[in-house]
């Protein structure tokens, strides 16, 4: 019989399901109290004996709705399964000669780092990390103040630093190397550099395991929070749930936008009147205003919008070309590019009128990578096939976090776009304290451009494209 560990140290059953229906209605999905009886009946008739029956009963419960199913899937393993995947223990697979030149390597290796070195020993024994070693990660990678599941991939790269696991992955290739040079066979070296990264992988499994329940149990011991506005929800927080209600909100935002726009062209088919101007030259009347005097007249936008199409920018792409494509009655000319490690011109994709299809053509056509985004040579791209598309009356439009992985940013490119364009401005979602950290080349690209505005939310995009289109 199949028994359901007790992973949320909760001492029964009913409080841990309590906890799940809690976690699940934090994430969005709706469960009213009879559906909550309804599931805690049906258990107490299935049992929990068997995981498979248990989980459907579950489900069948309550999930309502289809798009749901994805989020009960994802919670279900953070509340009743084991947290611990399965490790080998290399020492028992190696033969005497091999167990002691294996122990001299590491001695030979490890020097005074007996912190480094008992994180090797306990990986080669297939120990993998205690409870306790997981507790003082979490405290020092601050886990105990996460109270969001988007939260988790920042929290798990937190706690593989404090485990040291970059570290140990070279210890690991430094120890190969000196077994190499000690005699050991090549066939045995590549079974033992397998092993141990299979190791290592169930280790980094067993971090990333413990930081979703501890996440999900936080989310549930928390009180519910009323649904923000989506205007203002950060737009690399949205998921699914929320996409098709986002495309009608750019779609009311775009009607706002194109009013402001409409007005704004009717007020410079004649200009504004400018009193200073018609005083000062109807000076010469004494006076009398026999010439009235307007400013000048409101252009449309010319524009040049380059979009980093990497995995944390995607969501924030697809909206801001959707809402610039809405006012394209206000737009002289737009011309659009993305990049990840190149740049791609996908100007003729978004021509053919249907933005979803066309939006969804160009992201698989350009699958994001891993770490591999390179402004500096996409703007090498650029420069050799697509400058002619900037002149004195256009304004280029970057949207990207200036993250560029350590390559060369191409300074030299970007100051040339400015100088040609009539204005260069940045759409950013980082804040500023975080430009020049780690890849950020931001900093450096902000001193260059004619502004940089921050851009999170669909309220923050839109106030950002109403200002370029006011100022034509």
């Amino acid at each position: 019989m199949l028994t359901i560990p007790i992973v949320v140290r909760q001492p029964n059953m009913e409080k841990r399901m309590v906890d799940f229906i809690r976690a699940l209605r934090a994430a969005g999905v709706r469960i009213s109290v009879a559906e909550s009886h309804d599931a805690m009946h049906g258990v107490n008739i299935i049992g929990i004996s068997e995981l498979a029956n248990f989980k459907n009963t579950l489900r069948s419960t309550l999930v309502k709705e289809h798009q749901d199913q994805p989020t009960f899937d994802y919670f279900f393993p953070l509340f009743f399964k084991h947290n611990k995947p399965p490790l080998e223990n290399i020492n028992e697979q190696l033969s005497e000669d091999q167990k002691q030149m294996l122990q001299q390597a590491m001695q030979s290796l490890t020097g005074d780092m007996d912190a480094l070195k008992q994180l090797l020993q306990q990986m080669m024994n297939g120990q993998g990390f205690s409870d306790e070693q997981l507790e003082q990660m979490g405290q020092q990678s601050g886990l105990e103040n996460g109270d969001a599941m988007y939260e988790r991939g920042w929290f798990e790269r937190r706690m593989m630093q404090q485990s040291d696991m970059d570290n140990l992955q070279q210890m690991m290739q430094a120890l190969l190397q000196m077994l190499e040079e000690m005699g050991m066979s090549q066939e045995a070296l590549e079974q033992l550099a397998q092993m141990m990264q299979e190791n290592m992988q169930g280790m980094s499994e067993q971090i990333s395991q413990f930081v979703g329940q501890t996440l999900a149990q936080q989310m549930a011991e928390r009180d519910p929070q009323p649904k923000p506005d989506l205007m203002d929800v950060p737009l690399d927080r949205l998921d699914y749930r929320d996409m098709d209600n986002m495309r009608d909100e750019v779609r009311r935002l775009a009607a706002r936008l194109r009013s402001r726009a409409a007005l704004r062209q009717k007020r410079a088919k004649t200009g504004h009147f400018d009193p200073r101007k018609t005083l000062r030259n109807n000076l010469r009347f004494g006076g009398v205003p026999m010439q009235v005097s307007y400013r000048n007249r409101h252009k449309k936008p010319s524009l040049v919008l380059i979009c980093d199409l990497s995995t944390s920018m995607r969501p924030m792409v697809g909206f801001f070309l959707t809402l610039i494509y809405e006012l394209q009655d206000h737009v002289q000319r737009t011309n659009s590019f993305i990049f990840i490690d190149n740049m791609v011109d996908i100007t003729a994709d978004l021509t053919t009128g249907d933005m979803p299809s066309a939006l969804a053509k160009v992201n698989v056509e350009n699958p994001p990578g891993h770490y591999n985004t390179d402004l500096g040579n996409s703007l090498e791209t650029f420069k050799q096939q697509h400058m002619s598309t900037i002149d004195h009356r256009t304004t280029v439009i970057i949207l990207g976090d200036g993250r560029n992985n350590y390559n060369d940013p191409r300074l030299d490119i970007h100051q040339d776009i400015q100088r040609k364009a009539r204005r260069l401005f940045w759409f950013c979602p980082e804040i500023p304290r975080l430009w020049g950290t780690e890849d950020s080349d931001m900093h450096r690209y902000a001193e260059q451009a004619d502004g940089v505005l921050m851009v999170r939310t669909l309220r923050d995009l839109g106030y950002a494209v109403d200002d370029i289109m006011s100022e034509g």
